[in-house]
């Protein structure tokens, strides 16, 4: 099991832990609308999944703005962001950083993906930094469990997993 800390503590993740050529776990989240939007919902593309804690702490928004700088970069794939943060809340922070380029979601509701995909932190109920890739016949092809869950991710080494998924 993934061995996670948050400032320096031990916290416990809720789920399955996912791994480099698994199926990708079909998952319920919020749109910014207030939409229902599940894994299916991007078949047949390449998903760079990021997952952050919250969009308003520093590391997370800078996560955030990273892979929003990307988007256009990368050929059909599709960026997505997950959080706990109410939907009203990831519209307002997009709104305001000018965030425009990638899907942002939310699992506040059911924590549904948290738990799907190995990231619910049952001490605080926000979900634990981590990327994912997942290609466009819906296999994990790059899997990141950030260990301490205020650093960032390796944004190179998720953006080249996504260049190469097909």
């Amino acid at each position: 099991m993934v061995e996670v800390t948050f400032q320096d503590s031990p916290v416990t993740l809720l789920g399955t832990e996912i791994q480099v050529g698994n199926d990708a776990p079909n998952f319920t989240v919020l749109s910014n609308s207030l939409e229902n939007k599940t894994l299916d919902d991007y078949k047949g593309k390449v998903k760079l999944i990021s997952v952050v804690p919250s969009l308003d702490t520093g590391v997370c928004a800078e996560q955030t703005k990273r892979f929003n700088q990307e988007a256009d970069k990368l050929d059909n794939v599709q960026l997505l962001t997950i959080s706990m943060d109410l939907p009203f809340a990831q519209t307002r922070w997009c709104s305001a950083e000018g965030v425009n380029n990638i899907e942002i979601l939310s699992d506040h509701r059911d924590a549904d993906f948290g738990k799907k995909y190995g990231v619910l932190i049952k001490e605080l109920r926000l979900l634990s930094r981590s990327i994912f890739v997942v290609d466009s016949h819906d296999k994990v092809t790059y899997v990141e469990y950030v260990p301490e869950v205020t650093n960032h991710p390796d944004y190179e080494k998720a953006l080249e997993a996504a260049r190469k998924a097909e």
